[in-house]
């Protein structure tokens, strides 16, 4: 029964990422479409089709160690009215797509704890209040991750909005190198077990989850 559990509380979770990673992705394709830049729309990346979205090493990451990544999706900021705003709001859409999501399913939680009671030791509402457990969970650990201002993350577009014009085009140009300072951190997180990553979110995250469905 344990190895039962554990199979499918494991498939329970690469569908949750998947759907998180998925929506996140999403959300950027269509803030940006509504913006007036149809790149994404081109590129087959306006749709909620998981395939088009995932990167797999950065969803097994987001699996194992709760911060991963998924394909970026592209766009034209010269197709804004206003490149900052609209580079800015293009990416404050994906971490707050996974808030909205976040707080959706939190609401289901607490219909169905009112409905259905406490789980018990039923087996199958544990499985379905762990579901939506996670949802939530991961749903908040993955915007906030986004919201981290390190290039290419998405707060560092969101930061670039509040910049001035001479400011924003120096933080643009830092992008290529804020990946590689990312890949570092990274590396260095792995190799010398720090969890830094997971420590700078880990106190929003556990507050913002026990607020949501404590």
């Amino acid at each position: 029964m344990e190895l039962i559990t554990n199979i499918l509380t494991m498939l329970i979770q690469v569908v949750i990422v998947i759907i998180a990673i998925t929506f996140h992705e999403f959300s950027h394709a269509m803030a940006a479409y509504k913006l007036g830049d149809d790149t994404a729309k081109r590129m087959g990346r306006l749709t909620l089709n998981p395939i088009k979205h995932l990167d797999i090493l950065g969803a097994i990451m987001l699996l194992i160690v709760r911060i991963g990544w998924a394909k970026p999706v592209p766009i034209n900021p010269y197709n804004f009215d206003n490149m900052k705003i609209g580079t800015a709001l293009t990416a404050a859409a994906g971490p707050l797509a996974n808030f909205a999501f976040a707080i959706l399913v939190a609401m289901i939680y607490h219909a169905s704890l009112g409905l259905l009671g406490n789980p018990g030791s039923n087996f199958l509402y544990m499985l379905y209040f762990f579901t939506l457990q996670f949802a939530v969970m991961i749903n908040i650990a993955l915007g906030l991750f986004n919201l981290i201002p390190i290039p290419p993350l998405d707060g560092s577009r969101i930061l670039g909005g509040f910049m001035t014009d001479d400011m924003y085009f120096k933080w643009c140009s830092f992008e290529k190198k804020g990946t590689y300072l990312l890949m570092i951190i990274f590396a260095v997180n792995f190799i010398f077990r720090l969890r830094l990553v997971e420590k700078l979110i880990l106190t929003p995250l556990n507050f913002l989850t026990a607020l949501l469905i404590g």
